[in-house]
């Protein structure tokens, strides 16, 4: 954008102007918004043209041909004047770069945006043509690049049905390199017209150069009508359909219909093709898992887990410290260990070493060190009542790690 020039308006019609957005063979395009704070792009022809009755029958053209066209693939004019003494008209301003300037800037498109924008401005011309007009002057720097999806804009020279030419003999009105051969030699335009030429734009999206290069405009025109193509630097996957679009004969390009299906196949297999050629770590990273702030819902899950196992095993350590202690209260306390019963209920100690026998025959009576009975013919021995002191040492044990689980869970949150 460009600040308003001591000979612009700063007012025209309803709506008050704040910057120059470019100029052309017509006129000058400025940036106003009306009394709503609705933002406009405003075409006013210049005044030495004002009163050519020629471009103000060419300006009319492009007012008749904006009101026809119905879809998003075009600005939605707002308001016009075509009696004024210099006429307008305003569109809904299209914010965003036009394709020439994003490519000028940054470079070639990927393959897969390109596609991308082919299939939107394809699927536009459906719409275009089906209110009847060509554009006839379709190039990148008409197209907007706006966040909702590309734009076509400048149907200054737009062929209606029904419409004389405006064209003097000898001459071709358009873009040099983008013209189709038929423009180039008079003849009648057709939808095929606007095909031509947005298979030029998409050669130039994709190579940053035009495919018929550079030169003057006589040199430019025979190119278009006698030379192919040069599509170097086009993806493998959109030459074949590119050199189609840049067909001599009208009859063998394919229609806005094809055009738009086939480019929305491309670009679907061109952005799956990228997604596959990812590294593991990033085609198997989902957009939840960007850095958030916040704990991702996976590994807050996995720390649950982890202190929920965690916890479990803490409960099971301290119940069996817990059976050890009251089993320790069962021991014979005499230091000889827990006691061994036989079958019969009777208690056996354990025999003497070899060493220890007079003789070594067996002496009769009694077997020598034969303590007391820990067991009764009963079996087990009875158990003591619960110990109090034991009891509260679980308790307590129960509520640390009920705490610590509901911290464990909080932080997990947080995080």
């Amino acid at each position: 954008m460009m600040r308003l020039r001591r000979e612009d308006p700063r007012v025209v019609g309803s709506f008050r102007l704040h910057r120059r957005l470019g100029a052309g063979g017509m006129g000058v395009v400025y940036l106003g918004s009306d009394r709503r704070g609705q933002r406009v792009a405003l075409k006013v022809i210049r005044p030495d043209l004002a009163e050519d009755q020629e471009f103000r029958s060419r300006f009319a053209r492009e007012v008749s041909a904006a009101r026809r066209i119905r879809g998003g693939c075009t600005a939605r004019l707002v308001a016009a004047d075509l009696e004024a003494e210099r006429p307008w008209f305003a569109t809904q301003y299209v914010p965003g770069p036009s394709l020439h300037d994003k490519v000028a800037e940054e470079g070639p498109l990927a393959a897969s945006d390109v596609a991308a924008v082919g299939a939107a401005l394809s699927e536009g011309l459906v719409a275009v043509h089906e209110a009847g007009v060509v554009h006839r002057d379709l190039k990148p720097s008409n197209i907007l690049l706006s966040p909702k999806g590309p734009r076509i804009i400048d149907f200054g020279i737009a062929w209606a049905t029904g419409a004389s030419t405006l064209t003097h003999v000898g001459t071709a009105v358009g873009s040099p390199g983008f013209l189709a051969p038929e423009q180039v030699r008079g003849a009648a335009v057709t939808p095929a017209t606007d095909v031509f030429a947005l298979g030029a734009t998409l050669a130039y999206a994709a190579t940053a150069d035009s495919p018929f290069g550079h030169g003057s405009s006589e040199v430019m025109l025979y190119r278009v009508v006698h030379e192919q193509p040069q599509l170097r630097g086009v993806p493998d996957t959109l030459a074949p359909l590119l050199r189609a679009c840049l067909a001599k004969d009208p009859g063998d390009r394919p229609s806005t219909l094809q055009l738009s299906m086939r480019l929305k196949e491309i670009a679907a297999r061109e952005a799956q093709g990228l997604a596959d050629a990812r590294p593991p770590a990033q085609r198997d990273r989902a957009p939840q898992d960007v850095p958030t702030g916040r704990m991702p819902e996976r590994e807050r899950r996995a720390g649950e887990r982890a202190t929920e196992h965690y916890t479990e095993r803490s409960m099971w350590r301290a119940a069996a410290a817990a059976d050890h202690t009251d089993h320790a209260d069962h021991t014979d306390h005499s230091g000889r260990g827990p006691s061994r019963t036989t079958g019969a209920g009777r208690t056996a100690q354990k025999r003497p070493a070899a060493g220890a026998r007079t003789g070594g025959t067996r002496p009769p009576g009694p077997r020598s060190g034969t303590g007391s009975r820990s067991g009764t013919r009963g079996g087990t021995p009875p158990r003591r009542p619960a110990n109090p002191r034991l009891l509260r040492q679980r308790l307590i044990v129960f509520v640390i790690v009920t705490l610590l689980v509901a911290l464990g869970i909080w932080l997990a949150q947080q995080f």
